[in-house]
């Protein structure tokens, strides 16, 4: 009985010791506050998360694909965010611009800035954080003429596994370098 007073307590201490630990740190699929404006202006929108037991289950799906299975065993979590606007040019460009901000303060590493010829509205951008030399999570940000795209893989990962992932899980299939279309 005299055991349990005390070890209770200091079970709660714990947890709300680390809670606030876990707080402080940056979330393995970090979406920087910027999206949120994006979010809000969007006519539909589409978000969902798959940690890594998601997705190694749905790669059991297609057995065969050795590649995308090897690439799955490094990721932690998959995050897409999806807004499609009422038309053309409707999203606010200042939220665009402080979405690829907050990725540079944040210390990401900006791989791909593709632009559309005469500012049209096509953006494609590759954004990748790294721990001790290693990619440890990529944010691929795709913006059309009335849509937005943002997708964050968190975990570590080689650029031959982010190519591997290409068409699964809402990530663009990329080849010769940038996302193809649908």
């Amino acid at each position: 009985m005299k055991l349990s007073r005390i070890v209770v307590p200091l079970v709660i201490l714990i947890s709300i010791s680390s809670a606030g630990l876990t707080q402080a740190q940056q979330p393995r699929e970090w979406v920087p506050d910027a999206v949120d404006a994006l979010r809000q202006s969007a006519s539909t929108k589409t978000e969902f998360t798959l940690d890594h037991s998601l997705l190694v289950l749905a790669s059991k799906l297609d057995p065969k694909n050795q590649d995308m299975r090897r690439a799955i065993a490094g990721v932690n979590g998959i995050s897409i965010h999806s807004y499609r606007f009422p038309g053309a040019g409707m999203y606010d460009l200042d939220a665009l611009s402080a979405v690829k901000q907050q990725y540079k303060e944040a210390g990401w590493t900006q791989l791909v800035n593709n632009h559309e010829k005469d500012r049209g509205p096509g953006v494609t951008e590759l954004w990748v954080r790294t721990e001790n030399k290693a990619i440890s999570d990529v944010a691929v940000l795709v913006a059309k003429a009335n849509e937005v795209n943002l997708i964050v893989v968190s975990g570590s990962l080689s650029p031959i596994d982010l190519f591997h992932l290409g068409g699964h899980f809402g990530i663009p299939k990329i080849a010769g370098g940038l996302p193809l279309p649908n």
